[in-house]
């Protein structure tokens, strides 16, 4: 409850900014734990295939 005890009130536009801060971080914690490390990924190499039928 606001103003209950040695907590003081928080208003409504703190809630919402605390809210944002907290979606914010676990979006970064999600896309850190998708993320591919370079070591783990190949170089592309060029496909030719699609030149075999324009000889």
């Amino acid at each position: 409850m606001p103003g209950k005890g040695d907590e003081p009130a928080v208003s409504r536009g703190e809630q919402i900014q605390a809210a944002e801060r907290e979606a914010k971080r676990r979006l970064l914690v999600e896309g850190e734990a998708d993320r591919i490390p370079v070591e783990e990924t190949t170089r592309a190499t060029p496909d030719r295939r699609w030149r075999r039928g324009q000889r």
